[in-house]
């Protein structure tokens, strides 16, 4: 275990430096008013593996960077458990993803304020209500510029799909055949249709954008850049 984060006190714990951890800590220690200490319970990241694209074929069922989770056994796969990989580092599952960049269903949303209560969960945007969609543009660096669906100047970098291969456009015009329309992405709260993917990487030459980016280094000092937050790996 790493040296205790002193007895300072916190006006707010975060369990899990991973995809969603890393960025609520940025989010809340932007106030200077708030100390945040970020826990993670997984490895450092400075595995070669763990900082290239190509790299999830060999972080994804290691012990070293995966929790190595299971589901439970299916009759649906013949009395089978499959992998079920959570990521065991810095960085938690963004430091050991295929990098997809796809957004939740907006209905999928909406069935949360429902449950909940509160509208705010509602995916919102031009079509009513709600506050998903804004946050997730506010999380984005989208290449291509903000626009209606769209962010920039946040803590993801989002890059356009490098990879054009004939088959890829083959497939998608076997899947229009078949009634699957080609849409431009998977991002606007609609996911039915065939689309490439973008990807949170920096782009042509550069690894993986993890969202520990948006943090300080695990384990060092509270960072004069941001004196509000420590991170603490156990």
């Amino acid at each position: 275990m790493s040296p205790s984060p002193s007895t300072a006190e916190f006006d707010f714990i975060i369990v899990g430096a991973g995809s969603a951890g890393c960025l609520l800590a940025n989010r809340l220690s932007a106030n200077p008013d708030h100390r945040v200490l970020l826990i993670e319970a997984g490895g450092k990241d400075d595995w070669f593996w763990v900082k290239i694209p190509v790299g999830y074929l060999y972080t994804i069922a290691n012990p070293r960077t995966d929790w190595c989770f299971t589901t439970e056994a299916d009759p649906g796969l013949a009395g089978r458990s499959i992998l079920y990989a959570r990521g065991r580092v810095i960085g938690g599952c963004s430091s050991i993803n295929a990098m997809i960049h796809m957004r939740g269903q907006a209905s999928d949303y909406d069935l949360w304020a429902q449950a909940t209560g509160d509208e705010r969960w509602r995916w919102g945007g031009s079509d009513g209500p709600g506050e998903t969609l804004a946050i997730y543009k506010q999380l984005e660096d989208y290449f291509g510029g903000a626009d209606e669906w769209h962010g920039v100047g946040g803590e993801i970098r989002v890059e356009r799909p490098r990879v054009r291969w004939k088959i890829l456009d083959a497939w998608q015009a076997a899947a229009a055949q078949r009634g699957i329309a080609p849409i431009d992405e998977f991002n606007r709260g609609d996911n039915s249709g065939s689309a490439t993917f973008t990807s949170t990487n920096g782009g042509a030459g550069a690894g993986r954008w993890p969202t520990l980016s948006c943090i300080p280094s695990p384990t060092a000092p509270i960072s004069p850049s941001s004196p509000t937050l420590r991170p603490w790996r156990c």
